[in-house]
Parts: C-alpha cells; structure tokens; sequence
C-alpha cells in the first residue's frame, strides 16, 4: 500500500525497544506511532537548544564585535 509518509529502519538496543513496547503498551497506542511521538518531542527539545546557544552567542557579542555572517553562525551551532 502506498503512502506519502517517509518510512525509516530502525534497529533498537535491547533496552531501547523493551522501554518502547512498555509505553506504547501503557499508553494503548502501536510501537510506531509511540516512536513518532517521542522523536516529535525530542525534536522540539533540539530546536530550543539550538535556538538558545543562538541566543547565547549573540548574547555574548559586544559592539565591539564585527559583525559575522548568519551562515557562519549557524555553521559553527549546528
């Protein structure tokens, strides 16, 4: 059956799958869909660190500072 979602192999660490077949088990929902949420939710935790050593970094400028390009920037984050 074709569908439009990226489909993607997994090989989990044994501890890594009994967690995730307890969970999705706990929370009435398939070990997919329980991956999908939690790699969601790490996800969004990636972006706030990111955005934050952004932050930081700019933060940490004075007028002093020449200015740097954004590409550089998000080189040396990322």
């Amino acid at each position: 059956m074709p569908t439009s979602k990226k489909r993607l192999n997994l090989t989990l660490p044994k501890y890594l799958a009994v967690f995730l077949e307890k969970i999705s088990l706990r929370d009435d929902v398939p070990q997919a869909a329980k991956a999908v949420q939690l790699l969601e939710r790490a996800m969004e935790w990636e972006e706030v660190e990111f955005k934050q050593s952004f932050i930081d970094e700019i933060k940490k400028r004075t007028k002093k500072d020449k200015l740097i390009s954004a590409k550089k920037v998000l080189k040396d984050l990322w």
